[in-house]
């Protein structure tokens, strides 16, 4: 790989989600070279992903260039490449472009899809865990449509309108209620050949309630908005097969051409480190984030299981903890430069928040749980200021704009075929 020699210790990253971003921009490379290596070439803003699924949003509106969010920064260098392996023993990195060796290893690999060994509803099923991913949903959603103008047997036509979600969290839920959406106000006028009231949506959770990682409140509402706008919610419900066609669960059938998966996610660790991973195959760390047993490897984000006494089972793979903890490790570093201490990791819950649909949402704070209005335009501000640079949140903002006044989402483009 080719990286300038330097005389400085070299930190690499792994990975540009929400830690790596944040710990890239606020390490002094004045005191360190750092090289940040990445599968693709842009970060993605993944709470929005599904607004592109469901043709809300362009992908270009939640993506940011990473070497644009790096621009200018000294000692800093971004490689395009995907990491295989990496050699603790040796202190270096094995990709597809070549080898480095580092004297800080950030792995900032994030979280992946987690099937539970259900290897059905890996085969059949439609995750959303990626950019690509949600492209695909979406072409797979309008491909439906398509088909089922074409075909004159009712029940085939029926399985393509119909949506079965797996999993009510925050994703879950808020991709319900975009369906919903699109049910009740666009897809009416782009084929008015078809009896769209026969569309059905299903969520389907394993759990006795939706967000159940937010408060009762919260969720009881959230359950409310998502049957008042038709969506069919299933709870104590678990899945048990899936064939493409017809979804078998514990207590009923349903026939549907698109099962979406988003019940569950596990980390995704770098090969070679060596170390047992913990639960949800998330990779074991200290206070400092310090990998337990290797020097010299630090692990942030949704890969990191980090124990405290306020979370004995790990910090939640949420995006405001993996931006905290990018960027308190790199202010760790940059006071290690200057031979001060160290501090522990601490997290900041500022709160948690979830849209279902046009004017719901639902939000807790610490001392304030709201839903409604308020909760959407509170939903809507905090995203759009999350979002990496103004460019992104004027386009964000103006599609939110168009899409509320015209009742329209513009993005209804199938770019590739999917099967």
């Amino acid at each position: 790989m080719n990286i300038p020699a330097t005389d400085l210790p070299r930190i690499v990253i792994i990975g540009c989600g929400f830690a790596g971003l944040r710990f890239g921009k606020v390490i002094d490379t004045r005191n360190y070279q750092v090289v940040l290596l990445d599968k693709n070439n842009y970060h993605t803003f993944q709470p929005l992903m599904y607004q592109v699924a469901t043709a809300g949003l362009e992908p270009d509106s939640i993506v940011y260039p990473i070497r644009k969010v790096f621009g200018g920064k000294r000692n800093f260098y971004f490689r395009m490449a995907e990491v295989s392996h990496v050699d603790t023993d040796s202190k270096s990195i094995h990709t597809d472009i070549g080898s480095l060796d580092y004297d800080h290893l950030i792995v900032c690999t994030g979280a992946t899809n987690n099937f539970f060994g259900m290897e059905a509803m890996q085969r059949h099923g439609r995750p959303m865990k990626s950019l690509n991913e949600s492209l695909d949903l979406r072409s797979n959603i309008l491909q439906n449509f398509e088909a089922a103008l074409n075909t004159t047997d009712l029940e085939e036509r029926e399985a393509l309108m119909d949506f079965v979600i797996v999993g009510a969290g925050a994703t879950g839920v808020e991709l319900a209620g975009a369906l919903a959406e699109l049910k009740k106000h666009v897809l009416p006028n782009d084929y008015p050949d078809l009896d769209v009231r026969r569309m059905q949506i299903h969520v389907i959770e394993a759990g006795p309630s939706v967000l159940s990682a937010m408060s009762e409140q919260a969720s009881k509402k959230s359950e409310a908005f998502l049957r008042k706008m038709g969506v069919h919610v299933w709870l104590d419900t678990k899945v048990l097969d899936y064939d493409g066609h017809t979804v078998t669960t514990d207590k009923q059938t349903l026939k549907a051409r698109t099962l979406i998966w988003s019940a569950g996610v596990q980390g995704d660790p770098v090969r070679g480190l060596g170390v047992e991973m913990g639960r949800g195959r998330r990779i074991p760390v200290d206070e400092h984030a310090q990998v337990k047993g290797l020097d010299g490897v630090i692990a942030l984000g949704d890969v990191a299981l980090m124990h405290t006494e306020d979370y004995p089972n790990g910090h939640p793979m949420l995006a405001s903890v993996a931006g905290q903890m990018g960027e308190w490790s790199a202010k760790n570093f940059n006071r290690k430069a200057k031979g001060k201490d160290l501090r522990p990791f601490r997290y900041v819950d500022k709160g948690t928040m979830a849209t279902v649909g046009r004017n719901l949402a639902v939000v807790d704070l610490k001392r304030f749980k709201f839903s409604g209005l308020f909760a959407w335009l509170t939903w809507m501000f905090v995203h759009l200021m999350l979002l990496v640079d103004y460019r992104s949140r004027l386009i964000v903002f103006m599609n939110w704009v168009w899409s509320y006044i015209k009742y329209d989402k513009g993005t209804r483009l199938i770019i590739r075929k999917v099967k």
